[in-house]
């Protein structure tokens, strides 16, 4: 019989079926202690995606009644074990705040070298159809961690994130740039 986790990941792989995978271990800091299962699975680019893609495994253990349960991915241009880490700093930063789609989380610093997005947004899977985000054995759902910038973050907070989303559409965002401008 399957594990939660091995079902967790099963779902990814189902989903990404054709992608290679590896699944990657972050020791540092405390995300041990607080899921020692936390894992992350690592899809190359294949046919759903012609970016890497990086699922956490084990964060949907988190319980909280008002944020629900939640996995978080990434998608990077680059493969860059930073990913990981960004996975194991939000689940984390999830099982202190009880994360919900619409909310930001400060990085403190670009989420990668050379970019100006130093916050996350916690959104649904737009570049994914909800097969993807839907977890059917814990009823978990996948939230996205879309990069945006400090002046965006702040757009959402003086409007709205309907807005920033308006915002993003008129300016054809492409997420997945490093070095994209802020679209505010």
């Amino acid at each position: 019989m399957e594990s939660p986790i091995e079902k967790i990941i099963q779902h990814y792989k189902t989903f990404f079926e054709g992608h290679e995978s590896e699944v990657l271990n972050w020791d540092l800091g405390p995300i041990k202690e607080t899921i020692p299962e936390f894992e992350v699975i690592r899809f190359s680019p294949g046919e759903k995606s012609n970016l890497w893609v990086y699922c956490s495994v084990g964060a949907s253990k988190i319980q909280n009644e008002e944020a629900g349960l939640h996995e978080f991915m990434i998608i990077s241009p680059t493969e860059n074990m930073r990913m990981v880490e960004m996975l194991a700093m939000v689940t984390y930063y999830h099982s202190l705040h009880g994360l919900q789609f619409a909310d930001t989380v400060p990085i403190g610093e670009p989420w990668v070298e050379g970019s100006k997005c130093d916050n996350w947004l916690v959104s649904l899977p737009y570049p994914f159809d909800q097969m993807l985000e839907m977890i059917p054995h814990n009823h978990a759902r996948l939230a996205w961690l879309l990069p945006i910038t400090s002046e965006e973050r702040e757009f959402i907070a003086e409007n709205s994130l309907e807005a920033l989303e308006q915002q993003f559409d008129e300016a054809n965002l492409k997420y997945w740039q490093i070095d994209r401008k802020s679209v505010v």
